[in-house]
This record gives C-alpha cells, sequence and structure tokens, in this order.
C-alpha cells in the first residue's frame, strides 16, 4: 500500500468522525436551548427574591428588581437594614437555628436505621425477610395526614409534644420507608461476589456492612439525605402539628411574617432567601451524588 493510500485511509475516518460529531452538534442545539429556558425560568424569581432583598423599601415600591440590576452601581437602593430586623427583631435567627436542631437528626437518624435494614433485607437470611420488606413498600403508599392523630395522641400521653425529640421521631418514622425502600434498591445491586470473596477472608456481617456496603452505597446515601433534609427544613404541617409555635421554625415564623407583615415586601423577601439558603448548600453539595442516587438499583450488578 502507497503513503499517498496510507494517509487517505487514516484522514478519511477522522473526517467523517469529525463531521459526525458536528451534526450531532447542531442535532442537539433545539433540546439544549429548551434546557436553557427551563433554567432561566426557574432561576429569575430566586434572582428577583435575592435582589429585591438588599433593597431599601422605597425602591421596591417604586422600581421592579430588574431596575435595581439595571443601576446596580446606586448605592442608596441597597441596604443590610431587612436581613438585620428579619433574623433579630422578627426572631428568624432563633428559628433558623430550630430548625437545623431539628432537620439534622431527623434526616441522620432514618438513614442511619435503614441502611441497617436495607442491608438486612438485602444480604441476611432471617424468617420473614420478604414480608418485611412488602411492609415497608406498603408503608410508602400510606397519607401522611392518617398518622397525625394518632401520634400526636401517643405524644401528648408521654408528654413528648412540642419537643425536639418528638419532631425527631415523627420525621424518623415518616421518612424510614422511603430511606429503606431506596437503600435496598442499591444495597441489593452491589455483586454478590465482593460479599463472597470478603465473607471467604473471614469478614464478619459487621465488618462487610462498615467497611464494604456503606462505601459503596455513598451515592444511595446523599441521594435521601437531599430528599429528606429538604423536606423536613421546608415541613410545616407536622411542625405544626407536634411542635407548635412556642418554638418557632423558619417555616412556622415565615408564615407568621406572611400574615403579619403582608405589605412589607422587603422583609418577607429577606425571610424568603434566608430559609433557602441552607437547602441550597445542601443541594449544591451532594448534588454529584444525586442522579447516580436516583439510578440506585436500576442496573443490578
Amino acid at each position: 500500500m502507497s503513503d499517498a493510500t496510507l494517509k487517505k485511509a487514516i484522514v478519511k475516518p477522522s473526517g467523517v468522525a469529525g463531521e459526525n460529531r458536528t451534526r450531532a452538534l447542531i442535532a442537539g442545539i433545539p433540546a439544549r436551548l429548551f434546557i436553557l429556558a427551563i433554567i432561566v425560568i426557574w432561576t429569575v424569581p430566586t434572582v428577583g427574591l435575592l435582589v429585591s432583598s438588599f433593597r431599601t423599601p422605597q425602591a421596591i415600591a417604586n422600581t421592579g428588581w430588574w431596575n435595581g440590576l439595571a443601576r446596580f452601581t446606586e448605592w442608596s437602593q441597597w441596604t443590610l437594614a431587612n436581613y438585620e430586623r428579619v433574623l433579630f427583631a422578627d426572631q428568624m435567627a432563633n428559628a433558623f437555628f430550630n430548625s437545623l436542631l431539628i432537620t439534622i437528626p431527623s434526616t441522620v437518624i432514618p438513614i442511619t436505621i435503614a441502611a441497617f435494614a436495607a442491608y438486612a433485607i438485602a444480604w441476611m437470611v432471617f424468617p420473614g425477610r420478604k414480608i418485611v420488606f412488602v411492609i415497608i413498600v406498603g408503608l410508602l403508599i400510606v397519607p401522611l395526614q392518617m398518622a397525625l392523630i394518632p401520634v400526636l395522641r401517643v405524644y401528648t400521653r408521654h408528654d413528648i409534644n412540642g419537643t425536639y425529640l418528638g419532631m425527631w421521631l415523627a420525621h424518623t418514622g415518616f421518612g424510614l420507608p422511603l430511606a429503606t425502600y431506596m437503600l435496598y434498591g442499591y444495597i441489593s445491586s452491589i455483586p454478590k461476589s465482593i460479599l463472597e470473596s470478603a465473607h471467604a477472608d473471614g469478614a464478619t456481617p459487621w465488618m462487610m456492612f462498615t467497611r464494604l456496603v456503606l462505601p459503596l452505597s455513598i451515592p444511595a446515601i446523599a441521594s435521601f439525605s437531599i430528599f429528606q433534609f429538604l423536606w423536613v427544613w421546608n415541613d410545616l404541617l407536622v411542625a405544626l402539628v407536634f411542635f407548635g409555635t412556642r418554638r418557632p421554625i423558619v417555616t412556622t415564623r415565615l408564615a407568621e411574617l406572611v400574615g403579619s407583615r403582608g405589605q412589607t415586601w422587603h422583609v418577607l423577601t429577606a425571610g424568603a432567601f434566608v430559609t433557602m439558603v441552607v437547602p441550597l448548600i445542601i443541594f449544591f453539595s451532594l448534588q454529584r451524588y444525586f442522579v447516580r442516587g436516583m439510578m440506585a438499583g436500576s442496573v443490578k450488578g
């Protein structure tokens, strides 16, 4: 084969591949534009909320938030007084701290229990294993509202209504079925050969769980952590029933601000953005695990 023929044989596939990549790029433009439009639609209200939370009451009343962006260098329209007022005068700082005290244990406790339960159901043999799993799946379709009154009566009888312990137990009970189901889907997809090799090397069930199963299940754990944290942090119904308003949390305090300060937009925007800060931090910190965790168990190893 001559050198010219050899060069043509080498260059041609490269050129074809380049053309295919160009065509694929052009074909994907409509989808990218659609996704970009969705991102803009979802982002614009958040940007408007953030901008309005730093503007003075006069600026908010007279012009839209987009005017504030257009005249960004006019420092007279910007202020931190909104956050100072909502955090201290309106007790949002105290509510923020109470929400953290409720949300963090209410996320860690069900994940811990569900990890043990999912591992046992997936890889340990014991009587009634399938029945337990069916009950867990069945609990996923039980409406939350059905359990509020019975649980409230139990809390009142044992004098734990309105306490942090009561909130931790309530959110643990309501979140445990979904946590167990999600972690089971991921843990059961771990290749059996890995656990058999560990067992052959003398590893106990506890060692296999802590050194193999938990590290491999981090995507599923992180994914559920996002769901549970956001659900508990943004919860209002369970908080009103089991915690009341004696100790404010961000959702109950924000609801009171809407009722008592419905016309003071500068205070409401600051309070709303304070409630959004922690969920945004949690989501962006764990987003790399989110898709992997959502696909947990979809492909068996």
